[in-house]
């Protein structure tokens, strides 16, 4: 698998705001936000999520069994409707053009598997005399979307129908493709991970189409006794389900990260899902709200931003991105928190006890980055011995977010208010 994510990627999805729904104009809208106010501090790519195939898409509540946008070798178009560029077969093409003019990179989301309709229209297959019908796996469906049917790896024409998607997509210039329904547990209780087949089609496909793509696998939560076959075939995965905005939520993402951080490297990127951050829900109504701002409290967000950039997450801002408030945006920018995420070794969980969390991580440059988090409702007194952390040395330090600190003999210390952080960057004294 050649390395096309050197550091975790970076970017914007439009389902957080926009649910499977989103157009052409919003994801331009997005794109050019981006260009202006990210792309400096290495935000690039630009996804465009779920069912963009499907005319009548109107939120996140799915229309079962709904009619889609395909062509005759059974792949899905852009819905010309949402997507007027894509009018005459040109596809994705021409809003990939326009997002490579502006120096980022384009995504769409996928399911894994072949169009229903075209097993039960029974369409052609290109570059096989197979049809839908044959390959389809058809007793393997989505619990939750009524799109598509697994494909059956032992039939002939299933390689060529993954081959044929990939070389369209390549054909489009799409750069990141998130596979969905096939790393999960939650919705396959009794054969957790029973999708190697296709994801392996899928990394052959991505192989032999002439484009380098990222490939990221949807839902979590990922199985770690595979940790190994995801590595070896994938660039990012999920950890857990849908994240959304909600403390509980944000509290279980410390035991899946301490889980999976010796799994974190190059070109291989463990993924805490989407930060649900500034406007979102706009035609959403996912986690039982719907158009609002982030419900997390400015402390929760930090928190947030920190967690996933000393883990070293994928990064992928969920909200719309042009209603973004000079707080949102900051977090977004926070140089000192960007140079953790991208230069980051090592990171892994050193304590977790009397409600307060630390990790560590250090720089390539050999600063130490030391978080501590306090996940009780109340505020904390935080002392760490940096030592016992592995800091041995005199250190200078900066706080990434500003938070008052103290550095005495050895010590951090300092008060962290309820479901806060205090992030400090240590390096030796000149």
């Amino acid at each position: 698998m050649k390395i096309v994510a050197k550091t975790p990627p970076m970017g914007w999805n439009s389902w957080d705001c926009y649910g499977a729904s989103v157009t052409e104009e919003e994801i331009l809208g997005n794109a050019e936000y981006m260009a202006k106010y990210l792309k400096p501090y290495g935000w690039e790519y630009v996804v465009c999520d779920i069912q963009w195939y499907e005319p009548t898409a109107d939120g996140s509540r799915y229309h079962k069994f709904a009619d889609l946008a395909m062509d005759e070798y059974s792949r899905l178009i852009p819905a010309e409707n949402r997507f007027p560029s894509s009018r005459g077969g040109k596809g994705f093409a021409p809003l990939a053009e326009k997002i490579h003019a502006m120096g980022l990179k384009f995504g769409i989301h996928i399911m894994r598997g072949i169009p229903r309709q075209a097993v039960h229209r029974n369409t052609k297959i290109l570059g096989t005399s197979a049809t839908a019908r044959q390959v389809a796996k058809e007793f393997s469906v989505c619990a939750w979307n009524t799109d598509m049917y697994g494909v059956d790896s032992h039939c002939e024409g299933a390689q060529e129908y993954y081959n044929s998607i990939f070389n369209l997509y390549a054909s489009w210039g799409v750069d990141f493709v998130k596979v969905d329904d096939i790393c999960n547990m939650k919705y396959k209780p009794q054969e957790p991970y029973a999708d190697k087949d296709e994801i392996e089609m899928i990394r052959k496909a991505i192989d032999q189409c002439g484009r380098e793509m990222v490939l990221s696998l949807s839902p979590g939560p990922a199985v770690p006794e595979e940790a190994r076959h995801l590595k070896e075939h994938a660039n990012m995965w999920r950890l857990t389900d849908d994240f959304w905005d909600n403390w509980p939520a944000l509290l279980a993402m410390f035991e899946r990260c301490s889980i999976w951080a010796p799994h974190v490297g190059q070109n291989h990127w463990p993924d805490c899902d989407m930060l649900p951050l500034g406007h979102i829900g706009i035609r959403s109504s996912e986690d039982g709200s719907s158009d609002r701002m982030s419900r997390f409290t400015r402390n929760e967000q930090k928190t947030m931003m920190t967690l996933w950039s000393i883990f070293r997450s994928p990064l992928m801002m969920g909200g719309e991105m042009r209603d973004n408030d000079p707080w949102t945006l900051s977090l977004l920018t926070n140089e000192r928190l960007l140079a953790v995420h991208r230069e980051g070794r090592g990171a892994r969980q050193f304590s977790r006890e009397d409600g307060l969390i630390v990790w560590h991580s250090r720089l390539t440059d050999g600063r130490d980055c030391v978080a501590v988090f306090n996940v009780d409702d109340q505020e904390k007194q935080a002392r760490v011995d940096l030592e016992n952390v592995g800091v041995t040395q005199q250190r200078r330090a900066e706080e990434i977010w500003d938070q008052p600190f103290v550095l005495m003999e050895g010590r951090l210390s300092g008060e962290i208010p309820p479901h806060g952080c205090l992030c400090v960057l240590l390096g030796e004294i000149s």
